[in-house]
């Protein structure tokens, strides 16, 4: 390079640096007697233009000891900090300009193909997959949402998918060569419908809402969703997932062409995810229900608080799993009512379902809640302290942590 190129590069980045770039602090307040660890939510233009730097310019985010931490900047604006707050207490986190370390992915989903238009998403706690197109063609009737378990921080969903696809085709070939016996020690190896130390699936969706699903509600019945249309991931870690769903038209109270909507997003460290949905093409108002799938096998571990429903699923198998899944729906803006709705004849071992009722939602009226789950062999022992899960979360919710950009 001659002197003179040498001098224009010079020139050229003092006019494409921001001269007057600094740092912008943002203090998070927790005004509640309790320790927070939790993501707080800071709209990402305020702190762009307290910095004065440029949209698309990366920054850098540090705690008070000067470590680095990870954070997102969400479809929506929003950055996102994973912080800890003492009781009463206050944190300062610094954003400065400057490229990030790589940052470990605690939260991530995407759509599988090969396994019928899964989608499946997991965080650090738990994960869970609803099903698409190609299942709903198939015959299968499989309306709700699916949890697997976690035992496990690492991100495990994509290496299930992995071992238990790949290895179907061998244990076809085993069962048709007379190889009963070898081909079943292969299925239990491999399969995900057993814990190989690190969680399992083993919770029955079927026809039902399984966890947390959204209905509609017709003559005080349960009108159940389909499989999903279309979707659109919007955010996929390393703080949240979110992505966004359409489902086929529907019919409920004489109307037809219902369009239902959802958003939900799942993050880091929580063992709830929050749902958004709406519906397109009412034309009077109608009953939603949200909730989990109560099965045959346990019919008593059931709480129906003012502002959420909780029970004890008993798996698949509950004699030999030996343990149990702590499933949930929350309504921390208010509901009509929370009840139990058994079927007046159990079938497909669905003996009804315990919901939240909000009554009289309108076209496009948007109604968010959340729902989760918690694993008796790893972070909730007993349905005790699964519902004392519940109120801390809807406490959390209820006295959200400030932010404030200084």
């Amino acid at each position: 390079m001659n002197i003179k190129a040498f001098f224009y590069c010079i020139a050229l980045a003092a006019i494409t640096l921001p001269a007057s770039a600094k740092d912008a602090d943002i203090v998070v307040i927790n005004n509640e007697p309790v320790q927070r660890q939790e993501l707080v939510e800071v709209d990402f233009e305020t702190v762009r233009q307290k910095m004065g730097i440029g949209k698309g310019e990366s920054i850098v985010v540090k705690n008070a000891l000067g470590q680095e931490v990870p954070y997102q900047i969400a479809y929506d604006g929003k950055l996102l900090i994973d912080v800890a707050v003492r009781p009463c207490g206050e944190a300062t986190y610094t954003v400065t300009p400057g490229k990030p370390q790589p940052m470990k992915t605690f939260v991530t989903g995407k759509m599988y193909p090969e396994r019928v238009d899964d989608i499946a998403w997991e965080n650090d706690r738990t994960a869970y997959r609803l099903y698409g197109p190609a299942l709903q063609r198939s015959g299968e009737k499989a309306y709700g949402i699916d949890v697997w378990l976690k035992n496990t921080p690492d991100l495990e969903v994509d290496k299930r998918y992995k071992v238990e696809l790949s290895n179907h085709a061998r244990i076809q070939q085993l069962i048709k060569d007379g190889k009963k016996d070898e081909a079943k020690q292969v299925e239990i190896e491999t399969t995900y419908h057993f814990d190989h130390g690190y969680g399992l699936d083993c919770y029955k969706v079927g026809p039902s809402l399984g966890c947390g699903t959204p209905a509609l509600m017709e003559n005080g019945r349960l009108v159940m969703p389909y499989s999903y249309k279309e979707y659109k991931i919007l955010d996929n870690g390393p703080l949240r997932f979110t992505v966004e769903l359409v489902y086929n038209p529907t019919t409920a109270n004489g109307m037809s062409n219902i369009v239902e909507h959802r958003i939900l997003s799942l993050d880091k460290g929580s063992n709830f995810n929050r749902m958004t949905v709406w519906y397109e093409g009412l034309t009077k108002a109608t009953d939603i229900a949200a909730g989990v799938v109560i099965h045959e096998e346990d019919t008593q571990s059931i709480k129906c608080g003012r502002d959420f429903v909780a029970y004890a699923d008993p798996t698949d198998n509950p004699a030999a799993q030996n343990f149990q899944i702590y499933v949930a729906a929350l309504f921390p803006n208010g509901i009509s009512e929370t009840r139990q709705l058994l079927n007046d004849t159990p079938a497909n071992g669905i003996a009804g379902h315990a919901v939240g009722i909000q009554k009289g939602c309108t076209n496009n009226q948007r109604y968010t809640y959340y729902f989760g789950s918690a694993w008796s062999k790893n972070d909730c022992r007993n349905f005790d302290e699964w519902v004392l899960r519940i109120n801390s979360f809807l406490d959390a919710l209820h006295s959200p942590l400030e932010a404030r950009v200084k």
